[in-house]
């Protein structure tokens, strides 16, 4: 089994913070196996960090998270980045014409653009796989849902620190089944459905601290923006 970080912000993100140097030293002081970084809506991230993950005895699998018009999608195995807005059966497409897969991260928390409420039962098991535990929870209820659903259709499931800042990679990790230690190999292994799910909370202040770190960076943005 390899233990695979799959939902992670870099700088790049509009409300992350550090660079993907410390996203990967991270990741390898705590033993994991491989990592993807999943920018809002950017790509460039995720490839300097495939580039450089074997430096930390990482695999690096090419990543972003998608802001559909339905809510997020994490698209892995891509390398051009998907416009933003697309409807959500569409993004999906987009990434499978890449030969990529596309997982949905936390579908039932609506207040972090979870697309559950605004799709239907058929599109969202169309999926390749759900994120059915995000480490950035308050009471577990939205995790339990996504769990429940993906094992009444049948879907692989994932988990995902959704860490914005460098010391929570790996709060919640996807054990993956494969002998194949390439991005494409745990790729085809999460399709398959050889997973299991690994993870802890995020302690709420440092979610706390997370959140208000976000919206300063993307205040910040805005006025430069402006300026």
């Amino acid at each position: 089994m390899l233990s695979v970080e799959l939902h992670t912000h870099s700088s790049l993100s509009h409300d992350g913070r550090d660079p993907v140097n410390h996203l990967l030293e991270q990741a390898q002081s705590i033993g994991l196996d491989a990592l993807a970084v999943t920018d809002h809506d950017e790509i460039d991230a995720s490839l300097d960090a495939v580039e450089k993950a074997a430096d930390y005895g990482l695999i690096g699998i090419p990543g972003m998270e998608i802001t559909s018009a339905a809510g997020h999608v994490l698209a892995f195995g891509i390398r051009e980045a998907i416009p933003a807005g697309l409807p959500f059966e569409a993004t999906l497409d987009r990434i499978h014409d890449q030969g990529g897969i596309a997982v949905v991260p936390h579908p039932f928390q609506s207040s972090r653009h979870g697309v559950a409420p605004h799709v239907s039962t058929e599109a969202l098991a169309s999926a390749d796989a759900i994120e059915v535990y995000n480490s950035r929870l308050l009471t577990g209820r939205a995790n339990r849902k996504a769990e429940r659903f993906a094992e009444a259709h049948g879907l692989p499931m994932t988990a995902g620190s959704d860490a914005h800042i460098a010391e929570m990679v790996g709060q919640a990790t996807t054990e993956v089944g494969t002998d194949d230690r390439t991005a494409a190999g745990i790729l085809d292994a999460i399709a398959a459905g050889r997973t299991s799910v690994v993870g802890r909370r995020t302690p709420w202040h440092i979610s706390f601290r997370q959140a208000a770190g976000g919206a300063k960076r993307r205040m910040i943005r805005a006025l430069g923006d402006l300026l």
